[in-house]
């Protein structure tokens, strides 16, 4: 099930990992699923992160597609490969209005913003976003979504296969944990608001 096919009455759970490398491999993975994968198109976005403890709001101005949308993740990277996740479509020309009003709230003070330029594949029903941002740097997201917990054992699997297929090391929870804990640390109140 690809992005513009999920429904909002159907519960989404995504089953995701992540891969960090160099710009050579970046180079090397790209030319694979040029090659390989069905090429979803550009999907370059500017999006503002409100971070809690146990839950990741989101206000994505997708400048590719050009729509925009709100995402509440009901679970935090480092916990798990499964993010339940719930999705709200908005007018792009909102996203701004969106993202003050979430401000204006005072419901975290870690709020960091991230522009991603990003790449969309789809190989061997694992959606894979090839992406560069600041803080991140190369890295790539693989995902399948479900709709049943019970099926997160096969779609784990299959990313899985698909990683040693690219030859890529997957992030593990502990990494994750301190990758995002470093990155956030450097953009609270009182750090320069970058785009990353």
């Amino acid at each position: 099930m690809n992005i513009e096919q999920r429904n909002l009455g159907t519960k989404k759970i995504e089953v995701e990992f992540r891969s960090m490398f160099n710009k050579k491999e970046y180079g090397r993975i790209k030319e694979f699923l040029e090659n390989n994968a069905v090429d979803l198109g550009e999907d370059n976005k500017d999006v503002h992160f409100f971070i809690m403890s146990d839950k990741l709001l989101k206000v994505v101005d997708n400048v590719s597609k050009n729509n925009a949308k709100v995402v509440l993740k009901l679970n935090k990277i480092g916990k798990g490969s499964d993010f339940e996740e719930l999705e709200i479509p908005i007018e792009r020309k909102h996203a701004t209005d969106f993202t003050k009003v979430f401000s204006s709230l005072d419901f975290t003070d870690n709020i960091m913003r991230s522009f991603q330029k990003r790449q969309n594949y789809l190989y061997k029903d694992v959606e894979i976003a090839l992406k560069y941002s600041d803080v991140w740097g190369y890295h790539l997201e693989l995902e399948i979504v479900i709709t049943d917990a019970k099926d997160k054992e096969l779609a784990e699997k299959k990313i899985k296969e698909v990683a040693n297929e690219l030859n890529i090391k997957l992030m593990t929870d502990q990494e994750l944990v301190e990758f995002t804990k470093k990155a956030e640390e450097e953009h609270m109140p009182g750090t320069p608001n970058l785009r990353h």
